[in-house]
């Protein structure tokens, strides 16, 4: 995936251009911690079509764990014990993130001498296609990568864990708990992502992705 911010956007919050080492670092960084915040978020940020997400419904609902959902085109009831993968009647979309299943039957023209015990046979995963993701990266997260790689960027020293610089005489020394060649998420980076929305705090179940 592409990183959600550019070298631009580090550039603009310089208010000067890169140096010739920091646009040989620039791009890393701006990967390394657009990883970090998809991964903590559980989000893209990006335009996904017809991605296929395999999940366990919890009383009848699906709850789609990429935002915004766009369009859900497809429900199918997964079979087990082969038992055959099976297209779902009646499901419904929330406009949200929400899919409602069927309360009667997971299945289309099930036949009736298969399985006497229908539970066994469909015990509630679904494989569900839908779009999603945004138009273009929201400015905060754009505020939030750019936040990140310029922390390492800009670090007086590459060695992690140590803030410090000597001038003539004088010198001075912090701790910068992880400052140095990566690229780290801070609370305050975290706590804006969950400010945002970005992150949700309410568990899923998700069985596998395809």
């Amino acid at each position: 995936m592409d990183p959600l911010a550019s070298p631009t956007d580090l550039s603009d919050r310089l208010g000067r251009p890169l140096t010739v080492a920091e646009e040989a670092r620039a791009q890393a960084l701006l990967v390394d911690a657009s990883a970090l915040v998809r991964a903590y978020t559980g989000q893209d940020f990006t335009r996904t079509d017809n991605e296929t997400v395999v999940m366990r419904a919890q009383q009848g609902e699906i709850r789609l764990p990429k935002r915004p959902v766009i369009d859900v085109t497809a429900v199918v009831a997964v079979g087990a014990g082969g038992a055959p993968d099976l297209p779902v009647t009646g499901w419904q979309w929330d406009g949200i993130d929400i899919v409602r299943t069927a309360t009667d039957s997971p299945a289309i023209n099930l036949p009736e001498l298969w399985y006497e015990d229908e539970a066994e046979a469909y015990p509630g995963t679904y494989r569900v296609t839908y779009s999603h993701g945004d138009p273009a990266v929201p400015p905060d997260v754009v505020a939030i990568v750019a936040r990140m790689a310029l922390r390492t960027m800009t670090a007086p020293t590459m060695a992690g864990g140590l803030t410090g610089e000597t001038i003539g005489p004088y010198s001075y020394r912090t701790d910068g708990s992880g400052v140095g060649t990566a690229v780290v998420m801070t609370d305050d980076d975290r706590k804006m992502l969950e400010l945002a929305g970005y992150r949700r705090k309410t568990g899923m179940s998700m069985v596998r992705w395809r």
